[in-house]
């Protein structure tokens, strides 16, 4: 009933909204003789403000048009090259007829299936757009993905992964920011056992949860103390009709959202405080850099259950893939077959969801791979979203992936040993 007690009072909410929609436009009618008193602006922004905070947000626009290269401006056009139920393979292209032909190399970006959009990676395309031909995984909300189109667990990310790298060829450079660092570690050592001619050139995690036992988190913790009977329980529902995913078992993305919020909620109320007083004051300003902000982190999606039950289990509480006891349609996921492939950690020095260690733990495992083709960076002053986003991404980190990049597809030029990897 979880699902459906939202649905209905999303519903009840909605005759209130237009009555607050309508008192704001009133108090702020230029015919309204009091438009300009205290009284009056308080009562708009109260208005404006409880429209905010109760609306349902939709999946954001990317937004991305264009791109400085060699100080031009070269319009993007977004194009899907290919596409499953659950996800689009975006690829943002650049008009070469501004630019001319560019070698850059191909980039497969993995975006994250942890409740909010792909659109969350604004940022880090827009940092990386300039000098990578960049693709990224877009995830499709699990509400609007029929119940006859079968489930989607751990595994099928996994296959995701391998199935888009294999799309886009050889010498492809993988990033995998937060949660799919599992399941692309997990893809890559599958593809190198395989020996498969189109495994990554170089695989990048950032701030993801490779072995959640080194400085736990409150996020990690929280889910060692209730176990998965817990969130099957408590955290599981049904799509509700009339939505095209109806029926399917989803951990719904409101759910996620009261969690991201009740972790850092007097940061929120304060947020909305400072929005409130700005909306009286009339800085525009402010108050759109806060409409922008949230509503990216306001628009959250429903995952299907399988994965997430799944993540939960294997990844935060038995930490299978750490422990060696990873398994992909019953075959065992083995990181020291991975020996070739460049390998990066990057991590936030006060990152609150995945704690120092965690990530860097994928060095640990892949116990066969020399120690030229690692590299581990900790970012200092940033938290998670820091990782990837923001001006420490743009000016620190990116670089650093971006010279791990070119010195990679160098290596792929002139190191014998990828010379034998390209012929086999």
């Amino acid at each position: 009933m979880l699902y459906q007690t939202y649905e209905i009072l999303q519903s009840m909410m909605a005759p209130w909204r237009a009555q607050s929609r309508l008192v704001r436009q009133m108090a702020e009618s230029p015919l309204n003789p009091f438009a300009a008193s205290d009284l009056t602006r308080m009562l708009a922004a109260g208005c404006e403000l409880f429209e905010d905070v109760t609306k349902r947000y939709p999946k954001p626009c990317w937004g991305i048009s264009e791109t400085r290269i060699g100080g031009l401006t070269v319009p993007i056009h977004e194009e899907i090259v290919t596409r499953t139920p659950f996800c689009d393979l975006l690829h943002f292209d650049r008009d070469e007829t501004v630019c001319g032909k560019r070698y850059d190399p191909k980039v497969l970006l993995l975006a994250p299936m942890s409740g909010h959009h792909a659109t969350l990676l604004r940022g880090t395309v827009q940092a990386m757009l300039p000098e990578h031909n960049l693709y990224i995984t877009d995830w499709r909300d699990a509400r609007d993905v029929p119940a006859w189109e079968g489930p989607f667990d751990l595994d099928s990310f996994i296959s995701h992964v391998i199935e888009f790298i294999r799309f886009l060829g050889n010498d492809v450079h993988v990033i995998a920011v937060c949660q799919p660092a599992v399941p692309a570690l997990a893809a890559t050592a599958l593809m190198a056992a395989a020996n498969e001619r189109c495994r990554p050139a170089s695989l990048t995690l950032m701030g993801g949860p490779i072995d959640t036992r080194r400085n736990p988190t409150e996020v990690n913790r929280f889910a060692q103390a209730h176990g998965i009977d817990w969130f099957e329980r408590n955290v599981i529902s049904y799509v509700s009709w009339p939505n095209p995913g109806w029926m399917r078992r989803v951990y719904p993305g409101f759910v996620q959202l009261s969690g991201f919020v009740s972790m850092n909620l007097n940061r929120h109320i304060s947020a909305h405080h400072e929005y409130f007083k700005n909306l009286v004051k009339g800085d525009c300003d402010s108050t759109q850099q806060h409409r922008r902000f949230y509503a990216e982190y306001l628009a959250v999606m429903d995952l299907p259950a399988e994965f997430y039950l799944q993540t939960v289990a294997k990844v935060f509480i038995e930490q299978q893939l750490a422990d060696g006891r990873l398994t992909y349609q019953g075959r065992p996921v083995d990181c020291t077959a991975i020996d070739d492939v460049t390998l990066m950690t990057v991590e936030g020095e006060r990152d609150d969801i995945c704690g120092l260690g965690q990530t860097e733990a994928a060095h640990d495992l892949c116990t066969n791979l020399p120690t030229e083709l690692r590299y581990h960076y900790v970012q200092p002053g940033v938290g998670h979203y820091g990782v990837f986003n923001g001006t420490r991404w743009r000016t620190e980190i990116q670089p650093r992936i971006r010279e791990m990049i070119r010195t990679t597809q160098f290596r792929l030029r002139t190191h014998p040993r990828q010379l034998l990897r390209a012929a086999s």
